[in-house]
């Protein structure tokens, strides 16, 4: 059964509200909503693949590979052998030449907005500049649509969490529904083209709620007239199929798998202990589909372990298939998977996947050999799947932080030289940069002591060191404890002060306890930086990137302890078993009785990043807290969750934010421009597009209960005036 995040309970904190009085009330009730630990940290360790056989070295072993016309799968050496992160090793490429690959631009000479990141490269950027940071202020809605497809969870049907990016190809915009179901939608009007109902179960199988990001979108490079999928539309389901239907139709394409549905848990062939949920759209990549796959964190020891499958984009036939852990890992962990969406540098032949963490998330005593494939960046070669190169970003993971959103890939110029660069942010708020070819540092990454374990966890090992970039700085201090929030503190009677007091923190990466309260955790488990990801401006060499400041406690209980302290709660009180391992765990955000947190604000920020420098160009809170109706100042900021896009007009659009609200920043300055109210908070990447010489910007308005319980099934479109 999935583990969801502790939650607080509503009705309680409003009861208690009322009895305090009106005055004490409006004072307490501003402050934000309890948030939720991540979303799920279920989907974090998810994500499939197994590869052919490689000469990997330093940072690559426990690699495997498979030739598309073969079963089995041959397993590379052993990552035993393997040497710190910042030690890049490279493969070849599959015995291509660089002349056999297409000439195609990192940035698409055309507007186009027709994947999960609007394109391969995660840049989120648009050249379109109809709209500019001078008249965006004028933006009004032209049209809205209303799925049906929500559900808060109070009925038989679970909540709903909508974070899909709506696609715009085929001059159609293109929607996935939490009810898994396909909307083509017209992108002038919003008026519906097609439906189509996967008729797939309604049922949490893998997650806390039902959950959707979206659709992939494919065309052939030569399309047969009178041919039917010439241009195809894909979405996955929570049960672990995923579909393939006529772009233009809606109809199922018969050619595709069996007869238009990929049945992805045939390959779910060790610890199945959940279906393969395809919750993000397949990475369209030419004629491939890189397809990774979500899970259950926290729950079990030994988990499926993680794999990219390879899949022709026409026929669904296996090509090849990934996996980051070696043979004998997956016969004891598992996960270390990819659950986000990935990008792609089609001209360089390079794949780039952003892994999980193994399993189980909070103690390594079953995997205490090396695993350098697990939460790292890899780059493969498209065509073989074979490693090129690989950074690892947390050594023996045992905090749940794993990557969780696609690099973001980019030309940057430092010092006078160009270079083929790419960004990873992690939830750690570190932004990671290295030469996308080679994985070699732009700015040094500096391996630094951190804590080590203080002997209340038997049978774990600590790494000595983690990877520290020292540019661009951390998106937010973790050296120390965060300061505590007066206002919380006094309402709670002391309550924070005497936690803090009784959590040990000794800097970033401090390992997990049974003792006292636990360990102080910040960043929490969802991430200072959630799957938005970076979004970035090539003109002006701008990375975008917005993050949450969220603390919370992470306490470890031995088997016999864990079964008394969880009582036969743990949905709602943040325990969760890791089952065959000799330790359970609690996660819960770090707030005073009545919900409040115990850190003070920001808790939510948007930071402009020089990428000549690396240096911070501006950073501003975003967004407000909400609670009960009442808003927090927006100095305070909110935590957030979706990413940013940018266009050619200087424009930065977001929603993300706990107050549902759509904004509009100034690229140059970080000034807002613009805001519309939304029906939930927009979770989902913006769009941006041109249709009949228009500029539109789109948003899903979907929710997600990491920020708030407020959901919504709203598709909000905005344009300028029209002459």
């Amino acid at each position: 059964m999935p583990i969801p995040s502790p939650t607080l309970s509503i009705p309680t904190l409003k009861a208690t509200a009322q009895r305090l009085g009106m005055a004490t009330a409006l004072a307490l009730l501003i402050a934000p909503a309890p948030l939720l630990a991540q979303d799920q940290p279920t989907e974090s360790s998810q994500s499939s693949a197994n590869s052919s056989a490689d000469d990997s070295s330093a940072g690559t072993q426990g690699a495997t590979q498979s030739d598309a016309t073969q079963s089995e799968s041959t397993q590379s050496d052993s990552a035993a052998d393997a040497q710190d992160s910042e030690d890049v090793a490279t493969t070849d490429t599959g015995g291509r030449e660089d002349s056999d690959r297409p000439s195609i631009p990192l940035v698409p000479e055309n507007a186009t907005w027709d994947s999960f990141h609007g394109q391969l490269n995660a840049q989120k950027y648009s050249p379109l500049d109809q709209i500019t940071a001078d008249n965006v202020g004028d933006l009004e809605k032209v049209w809205e649509f209303h799925t049906g497809d929500v559900s808060d969870g109070s009925g038989d049907t679970p909540a709903t969490v909508w974070s899909a990016t709506p696609v715009f190809a085929n001059d159609t915009i293109y929607i996935g529904t939490p009810f898994y179901r396909l909307i083509a939608l017209d992108p002038g009007t919003g008026k519906e083209k097609w439906s189509f109902d996967t008729q797939s179960s309604r049922k949490a199988l893998t997650q806390p709620v039902l959950k959707n990001r979206g659709v992939s979108y494919w065309e052939a490079e030569n399309p047969v007239a009178g041919e039917p999928c010439q241009k195809i539309v894909y979405m996955g389901t929570m049960d672990a199929q995923l579909f393939a239907l006529d772009a233009d139709t809606g109809k199922l394409c018969k050619g595709f798998a069996d007869n238009g549905v990929l049945n992805v848990n045939q390959w779910n062939d060790t610890h199945a202990e959940w279906p393969l949920s395809v919750l993000q759209p397949p990475t369209v990549v030419g004629d491939h589909l890189m397809l990774g796959w979500a899970g259950m964190d926290w729950a079990y020891e030994q988990a499926p372990p993680g794999t990219i499958f390879s899949l022709n984009a026409q026929t669904g036939e296996l090509e090849w298939t990934f996996q980051a852990l070696s043979d004998e890992m997956r016969e004891k962990s598992g996960t270390a998977n990819v659950w986000t969406h990935m990008s792609a540098d089609r001209e360089n032949g390079l794949l780039y996947l952003p892994v999980s963490s193994p399993s189980p998330n909070y103690w390594g005593g079953n995997r205490t050999e090396e695993a350098p494939l697990a939460t790292s960046t890899t780059a493969l070669d498209i065509e073989t799947g074979k490693v090129v190169w690989s950074r690892q970003w947390v050594h023996h993971d045992i905090w749940d932080y794993d990557i969780n959103s696609a690099p973001t890939l980019m030309d940057i110029t430092v010092d006078g030289k160009e270079i083929p660069a790419l960004v990873q942010a992690t939830k750690q708020g570190f932004l990671f940069v290295v030469n996308r070819l080679t994985g070699e540092d732009v700015w040094p990454i500096e391996e630094r002591p951190v804590p080590q374990g203080d002997g209340s966890v038997e049978g774990e090992v600590y790494a000595p060191t983690q990877p520290f970039p020292t540019k661009p700085a951390p998106l937010l201090d973790q050296s120390k404890k965060p300061k505590i929030w007066g206002l919380a503190d006094a309402v709670g009677g002391g309550q924070c002060s005497r936690l803090w007091d009784d959590l040990w923190y000794e800097g970033m990466y401090t390992p997990p306890t049974t003792k006292g309260e636990g360990a102080l955790t910040y960043p929490d488990s969802s991430g200072g930086v959630q799957w938005g990801g970076v979004a970035f401006d090539p003109q002006s060499q701008t990375a975008i990137v917005n993050t949450s400041h969220i603390v919370q406690t992470l306490k470890l209980y031995n088997r016999e302890d864990y079964e008394k302290a969880d009582s036969g709660s743990g949905n709602e009180s943040g325990f969760a078993p890791q089952k065959g391992a000799p330790y359970g765990m609690r996660l819960q955000v770090a707030t005073n009785w009545l919900g409040m947190p115990c850190w003070e604000p920001p808790f939510g920020e948007l930071v402009a990043i020089d990428m000549h420098t690396g240096d911070v160009k501006w950073r501003r809170p975003i967004g407000a807290s909400q609670q009960y109706g009442f808003f927090m100042p927006e100095k305070w900021g909110s935590p957030t969750i979706g990413g940013p896009a940018v266009t050619a007009g200087g424009v930065v659009f977001i929603g993300a934010s706990m107050d549902a609200k759509l904004r509009a920043f100034s690229l140059k300055t970080g000034e807002e421009l613009w805001e519309d109210q939304a029906q939930a908070p927009a979770v989902a990447n913006p769009s941006v597009y041109e249709y009949k010489g228009r500029q539109y910007v789109a948003f899903v308005a979907g929710g997600n209960t990491i920020l708030k319980d407020q959901v919504g099934d709203q598709v909000v479109v905005y344009a300028l005036p029209e002459d």
